[in-house]
């Protein structure tokens, strides 16, 4: 049975040696400090860049081109099935839906109400990927009326450009009203159809008719059933996710880098941060095997005492918990100064980033006190195993 004597510290020789304590005892603030305070700046760039790209839906959608060089503009750059599969099999993507075009001509005027005709193009997309589907967007084979979704962008070109033509400006409840007239011509025959745009989209540039509409058309006027899709919307739950950003350039898909912007400084930051945490780490250990090197000599120049107090009854295992003990409130007081500094460094982000102020949380993640938590635990517990292994050899 161990002796009520508590006190042990006489017996050790710790006086000695200070400089590599001290050094152990820094190297472990600063490694604590730089993981800590790079794991809050990895939540605040997440935050800030999320909030700045918020979606209502909680999704994005991308539409993608293969890019056009000198080397493969002579060749069909258009998309085949197994591209499209594949886009489909990314964990990153939630789904891929080609643009179909037209193989056939069109041309669109407003009739005798104004005086405007033009040749445009149209496609189809399927309507998950719509942002404003209304319940008449839909076709049947011989339907003379033809729906439209029409994209908002457009209208707005029409309206800068419209005066210099002697063309009236229109709202979107004007544009809507107005009867237009499709002139599809193929090698097959030509048809007219009426048509009136029944929604605007703000998220897809085209002029969008239904599904069945298009590939009846294509496959009447063309004798096409299936034309390859030059552009592909995607969904995907950040649009700025650097994975995905990643594997388009690797692809050599061309993505509107406005949309994307956030994600490429976002990988930008996160690689510096990462670095920065690498790093914290990379001095943790170091600064935990200096003190290990610190206890050996302690422990080696207090052998004689040590073996002394295992002579007159105290067993290794409550010898080894006492003096790892020692270390602990030296262990806390580093941990809890890290986590204090990085708070004030949070504090400071808030204050001198504008855009911070306001968006940002005032305390640090809950992450952060985690792994502060977890770095104290296991510090006491290689502090005590290194003392529990070096008095077993005494």
């Amino acid at each position: 049975m161990p002796l009520s004597y508590k006190n042990i510290a006489p017996f050790l020789k710790a006086g000695q040696n200070k400089v590599s304590r001290w050094l152990s005892y820094i190297g472990l603030g600063v490694g604590v400090l730089l993981l800590l305070s790079s794991v809050q700046m990895y939540t605040n760039i997440n935050h800030l860049i999320r909030d700045k790209n918020s979606r209502k839906s909680g999704t994005d959608f991308i539409s993608i081109t293969k890019t056009i060089t000198n080397d493969n503009m002579g060749k069909d750059n258009r998309f085949t099935d197994g591209d499209i599969k594949e886009l489909q099999a990314q964990p990153f993507i939630d789904g891929a839906a080609p643009l179909k075009a037209n193989a056939f001509k069109v041309t669109a005027n407003a009739g005798n109400m104004i005086p405007f005709s033009t040749d445009v193009f149209v496609e189809a997309l399927d309507n998950n990927f719509i942002d404003t589907v209304p319940s008449g967007f839909k076709w049947t084979e011989g339907d003379e009326f033809v729906p439209v979704i029409f994209s908002s962008e457009f209208l707005e070109m029409y309206n800068v450009f419209a005066p210099s033509w002697d063309l009236p400006q229109m709202s979107e409840k004007t544009a809507s009203s107005v009867q237009l007239f499709l002139q599809c011509h193929g090698r097959d025959g030509n048809r007219q159809y009426k048509a009136k745009i029944v929604a605007f989209s703000d998220r897809i540039n085209s002029i969008l008719v239904p599904e069945k509409f298009l590939a009846q058309q294509n496959k009447a006027l063309e004798g096409v059933e299936n034309v390859p899709a030059s552009r592909v919307f995607l969904k995907t739950k950040d649009a700025n996710n650097p994975q995905l950003l990643t594997y388009l350039a690797e692809k050599n898909y061309h993505v509107n880098k406005d949309k994307t912007k956030f994600g490429r400084v976002k990988g930008v930051l996160q690689a510096i941060v990462s670095g920065l945490a690498g790093f914290g780490v990379l001095v943790i250990l170091l600064a935990l095997v200096l003190f290990s090197f610190y206890l050996q000599l302690m422990i080696a120049r207090s052998k004689d005492n040590l073996q002394l107090l295992l002579t007159l009854g105290y067993s290794p295992g409550w010898l080894s918990k006492t003096v790892a003990q020692k270390w602990i409130p030296v262990y806390t007081a580093i941990i809890v100064a890290a986590v204090v500094a990085t708070q004030l460094l949070h504090l400071g982000f808030q204050h001198f980033v504008t855009p911070a102020r306001d968006e940002l949380p005032l305390l640090i993640d809950w992450i952060v006190l985690l792994i502060a938590i977890l770095l104290l635990a296991l510090s006491i517990a290689i502090n005590y195993r290194l003392v529990k292994k070096s008095l077993l050899k005494l």
